[in-house]
């Protein structure tokens, strides 16, 4: 594919779109939930559009996953759903990070189910729910082993009957119970069943109490795909909606094909030849062994380059894979094109997307890291191209181009 032929967009500090973009293949995105969907039914699907959707873009992306057929979203903070609410969508909305000190009234406001792992916060979605006059959706999460948020075992008693109690009154709804699976990527990890087990246990003392709450999820994208045991009434997919699969053959394991959505590309701005012996980038951490041609590509890692890829990482340009050699800096990055190599200034460069380039997964590998960091860090002056499914919409609906 050529150089990316769109306008620049009109936020202060993008990169020009035919320099650099990260072209966002809303079809491929749609591709992957159906495909997940058909694979947990009759578990519902929840796309996990957190994180500015991974650095694909939020309101495109839950935008196609509503065309797509998908009943759930969800985000991390208040801000994304409010930023959901505003865009326009109206259906079903899971948050489920915030502070002591956030106001969650208008989450309740808005519609938006809320998750709640201690009393306390119960006790501020009554507050919330009082001050809207509307009863509160809450999602009551247990840690069940992964050990970061979630309500302890010990305590899940008191936050259920809090809850509970809450119910009776018309404060609020428990929709459903919930948490995370630690090593859903290895079905064989000590962990999981000893998690699995954990959050039945966990739903029978809620039921105890009263509560019967109509859709409960375990699942990651790993389980989603592995375990079938933990799909519950529904699953939430994040990255494997994003074609980047959780660990290496999760995904052939599970016989399912995933596209990916991110293709991030560049233009060369400049090429030249070094001779053998001659140092490229800052310190020379490479050396010329031999006469050979460079480009220039201009991303580097602030716009979410990952500096270990120095020397490691690979690129696609022509009809060949071209490594990187030397360090990455701020905002340029040098490849070797090798000796009488016939790209020109302005020739397309593919640092990751579908083969023959090297993937996101290709990526963290060799920088030491996972797909999930390779996408969601790519930064906010790269401007995104969304293509398909609504892509090509005209900017001001929130499905074009995004520029953020």
């Amino acid at each position: 594919m050529g150089p990316v032929n769109v306008s620049p967009g009109p936020a202060a500090g993008l990169i020009h779109p035919a320099t650099a973009s990260a072209e966002i293949d809303l079809e491929a995105y749609q591709h992957n939930l159906r495909q997940l969907a058909a694979h947990v039914a009759p578990a519902e699907l929840l796309a996990v559009v957190k994180a500015d959707a991974y650095g694909h873009g939020l309101v495109p992306c839950a935008r196609a996953a509503r065309e797509a057929g998908v009943p759930w979203l969800g985000v991390a903070t208040p801000g994304e759903a409010l930023a959901l609410r505003e865009s326009g969508d109206t259906g079903r909305l899971l948050c489920w990070l915030y502070g002591p000190d956030e106001d969650l009234t208008s989450l309740v406001a808005a519609d938006v189910d809320v998750s709640a792992s201690s009393v306390e916060q119960v006790s501020d979605l009554v507050a919330a729910a009082a001050t809207c006059e509307r009863s509160a959706r809450v999602h009551l999460k247990v840690d069940t082993g992964l050990h970061r948020n979630g309500s302890p075992l010990e305590e899940w008693p008191a936050l259920v009957g809090a809850a509970a109690e809450a119910e009776r009154f018309g404060a609020l709804e428990v929709v459903g119970v919930w948490s995370h699976l630690a090593a859903a990527e290895d079905p064989d990890h000590p962990s999981t069943d000893a998690q699995l087990q954990a959050f039945e246990e966990a739903l029978e003392i809620a039921r105890a109490e009263g509560l019967e709450p109509a859709t409960n999820h375990l699942a990651n994208s790993a389980g989603a795909l592995l375990l079938p045991r933990s799909h519950h009434q529904m699953v939430r997919v994040g990255i494997a909606g994003y074609g980047v699969d959780p660990a290496p053959g999760v995904a052939a394991s599970a016989g399912v094909a995933l596209r990916p959505v991110m293709r991030l590309r560049a233009q060369l701005v400049n090429v030249k030849d070094v001779a053998e012996g001659q140092g490229v980038s800052y310190g020379h951490t490479w050396v010329a062994d031999r006469d050979t041609r460079v480009g220039l590509v201009p991303l580097g890692y602030a716009d979410g380059i990952p500096r270990h890829a120095s020397s490691r990482a690979e690129v696609w340009v022509g009809d060949r894979r071209a490594p990187v050699r030397g360090s990455v800096c701020m905002d340029q990055l040098v490849i070797e094109l090798g000796p009488d190599a016939p790209e020109q200034v302005g020739d397309e460069v593919v640092l990751f997307g579908a083969p023959p380039a090297p993937t996101a997964e290709e990526w963290g590998q060799v920088c030491g890291t996972i797909g999930y960091e390779i996408v969601a860090r790519i930064g906010a002056r790269v401007p995104r191209h969304h293509v398909g499914a609504g892509g090509a919409a005209a900017p001001g609906r929130g499905q074009g181009r995004d520029t953020r």
